[in-house]
């Protein structure tokens, strides 16, 4: 890969032209850079500056971070998904205040030591907040680099990701390292696109780009396809009761764990289950949902049911449009049936 030893000086002019203004590049700290990076994870910027501003006002610090209540967490996370990264971002503050005593850790092994950091992470924080030589390579920097060096390798390889790895320690600047990866992770994310042709007339590559030069953009890079998701069905139950709609904790383990949802079933059913001791005065279908994580998706018949009293299962409550909005977290899995709760509210 010694193109890649060409790419720093023109890939570091282009990205000081072009690079978007973002609030955790304006101000670097290191809690700004993690907290961010573990957000755009899964995440577009544009999504994550709402999310991460919020966060920023009610979390300012590690301290804070460490100090909150975990549905105040869930909450101000509630949209992101993957919310056992909020959970890690919380233990690793924790750890931070509690063996640290508030210092954040400057090295990539400190730093792996974080719940929820990894290589890349750890790459990123070290480079763009303490100035550490080191590369933080995601999938934007994988694909660049692939069609960069014409490497028809699967870039979804750990093996793949180790090379990639290797090769850009060589040639990332010592004096700009976390200018070099921001650049990286900028030109994947806005001219080398991942969906789509990309723009390489907008490229300060483009001159030694293999994959460019050879024709060959629209093969690389190469991954290969994941596994087919598996449908699960459910029933979920919309309750009202004078304004308000029932809420269940979910279990502390598995997906979404802990977080609050409209209860529901597996499987396709038209009554509510006579274990939750609730007889409504009207029950009818309102319509379907469907929701997709990465290996599994929800296929959801949506009921309402109007309860008779308000007697509800232990651990369950209700809550008004003021308490949905402020309190409790409902992942976006049920999205689909936001439209129904706000006509029963």
């Amino acid at each position: 890969m010694n193109i890649l030893e060409q790419l720093p000086i023109p890939l570091l002019e282009w990205y000081y032209e072009n690079r978007r203004t973002l609030p955790w590049r304006e101000d670097p700290t290191p809690y700004h850079v993690w907290v961010s990076e573990i957000m755009l994870q899964q995440t577009r910027v544009a999504a994550a500056l709402d999310y991460y501003r919020r966060f920023m006002e009610a979390l300012p610090g590690v301290a804070a971070l460490a100090a909150v209540e975990e549905d105040r967490l869930m909450k101000l996370w509630q949209g992101l998904g993957y919310y056992s990264r909020a959970r890690n971002l919380h233990k690793a503050a924790q750890q931070i205040i509690e063996r640290g005593n508030g210092a954040f850790p400057n090295t990539v092994e400190e730093l792996l030591r974080l719940p929820g950091v990894g290589e890349y992470t750890a790459g990123a924080i070290g480079s763009i907040a303490f100035g550490l030589a080191v590369p933080a390579v995601d999938g934007n920097v994988l694909r660049v680099v692939a069609r960069l060096t014409g490497d028809a390798s699967d870039i979804a390889t750990p093996a793949m990701k180790r090379k990639v790895t290797d090769a850009l320690r060589e040639v990332i600047p010592r004096k700009l390292p976390g200018d070099f990866n921001q650049a990286m992770m900028e030109l994947g994310a806005t001219v080398c696109l991942p969906n789509g042709a990309p723009l390489c007339d907008r490229c300060p590559a483009a001159s030694i780009c293999v994959a460019l030069n050879t024709g060959r953009t629209g093969e690389l890079p190469v991954k290969a396809k994941k596994k087919a998701r598996r449908i699960e069905e459910k029933t979920v139950f919309l309750i009202f009761h004078q304004n308000r709609v029932a809420l269940r904790r979910r279990e502390r383990k598995g997906l979404l764990a802990g977080l609050w949802e409209y209860p529901n079933t597996e499987g396709g059913t038209d009554c509510l289950p006579a274990q939750w001791g609730i007889s409504p005065n009207s029950l009818r279908r309102l319509g379907a949902a469907k929701h997709i994580f990465t290996h599994v998706e929800w296929h959801m018949h949506v009921w309402r049911a109007d309860a008779e009293t308000e007697a509800l299962p232990e651990g369950w409550v209700w809550a008004d449009h003021a308490a949905l909005v402020g309190d409790y977290a409902v992942p976006n899995a049920f999205s689909g049936c936001l439209g129904w709760v706000e006509e029963g509210l």
